[in-house]
This record gives C-alpha cells, sequence and structure tokens, in this order.
C-alpha cells in the first residue's frame, strides 16, 4: 500500500468531520447578543449571550457551531474587530449566513459586512445610516437575499425602494416584503430613468 493510500483514510475523516460540523452550525439556533448593552464588538468577549431554548453546539476546539449572528438592540456605533471576535468565538466564521444588525447606532454599511460572501441575511433597520449610495457596497454579495433598512435616515429618499432593488436584483425580501416581479420592473425603469450610466472615456489613441 503507498503512502498517499495510507494518507487517505484520514483526510476523508477530516472532510467528514468538516461536513458534519457544517451541518450542525446550519441547523444550530443563533449566537444571541441582542439586548445586552454592546457598544463595542470587544464586549462580547466579556458579556454573556442570551439563553436559548436549545444549546449551541461546540467543536472539537471548544468553539461555536453556529453560522446566525444576532446582535441587534444593542448601541453599536462601528465594527472594529468584527473579523477577529468572530474568529474566536466560530468555528467557521466564514460560514455565516446571518447577522443581525437591527436598532443600533451604525451610520453606515461597514465593508467587513461585504467580506462574509456566504451571507443570505442582513438586518440593518433602525440604524442611523444616511446615505442611499452606502447600499452599492452590498452589490458583491452573491448569496444576499434578505435585506432589512428601515428605520434609517434613508428610508425618506425618494425612489429609496426601487434603488435598493435595482442595485441587489438577487433579494428574495427587502424591508421583511417579498419582492415582486412588478417591484423589479418598477426598480428597473426608476434605474433607467434616475442613474445616469456612467461614460467611458475614450483616449486619444482610440480615435
Amino acid at each position: 500500500m503507498t503512502s498517499s493510500a495510507l494518507s487517505f483514510p484520514s483526510t476523508a475523516g477530516k472532510m467528514c468531520t468538516r461536513w458534519n460540523y457544517s451541518t450542525a452550525s446550519l441547523q444550530a439556533p443563533p449566537l444571541d447578543y441582542s439586548f445586552r448593552g454592546i457598544s463595542f464588538m470587544q464586549d462580547m468577549l466579556t458579556e454573556e449571550p442570551r439563553p436559548g431554548l436549545k444549546p449551541i453546539k461546540r467543536s472539537e476546539g471548544g468553539r461555536l457551531l453556529t453560522q446566525a449572528i444576532w446582535l441587534n438592540n444593542n448601541t453599536l456605533g462601528e465594527l472594529t474587530d468584527f473579523t477577529d471576535i468572530m474568529a474566536k468565538l466560530l468555528e467557521y466564521p466564514d460560514d455565516i449566513y446571518w447577522i443581525d444588525l437591527s436598532f443600533n447606532d451604525l451610520a453606515n454599511i461597514d465593508p467587513v459586512l461585504t467580506t462574509y460572501y456566504n451571507l443570505h441575511n442582513l438586518n440593518l433597520h433602525g440604524n442611523a445610516i444616511q446615505q442611499l449610495s452606502e447600499v452599492d457596497k452590498l452589490a458583491v454579495l452573491p448569496h444576499l437575499r434578505s435585506l432589512t433598512l428601515h428605520g434609517n435616515p434613508i428610508e425618506e429618499e425618494k425612489g429609496y425602494r426601487s434603488y435598493v432593488l435595482s442595485t441587489l436584483p438577487n433579494l428574495k425580501s427587502f424591508d421583511f416584503s417579498g419582492v415582486t416581479k412588478l417591484d423589479r420592473t418598477t426598480a428597473a425603469v426608476w434605474r433607467r430613468m434616475n442613474i445616469k450610466p456612467k461614460v467611458v472615456r475614450k483616449r486619444r489613441d482610440d480615435y
């Protein structure tokens, strides 16, 4: 038996363990730090999460197996150290699919959120986001399907819903309302009427 054959069971074992952990984290309850008076991400290391009906399992290394993070109803004004904290608490932080940051004091959409490419659900309602263009940052998230932004100052902007849906055409739900075919048509028309395409200036050599 060759050395490569000898190593195969070990590799398969690791893959199986990774699959089991991923499955467990996907089905697990959220890591819930809501209503904990958290002002900075580092506070998560000293505060206890809210107990749920079902405990979150841990990996062999002691990290939590969940893909949902609830930080709603706190006083977060920025997300410094978000990535580091997630890496300390979660076994597979790159697999996060749901982040709830509603009812905080966030004035913008932190670019750190755009690094979680598996993100499906993002709650940002009830914050202090003032620039509608902040939504553009989320266009890099290929799996984002549910987003909430109501209760931010941008909700008062003309064309608010159409702007968001034209910027994020893959959304299935926005502000807890299903996205319909009419919504998509309206958003497309609104964008053609209100968003001027960028003009690419030709170099002199091109003439």
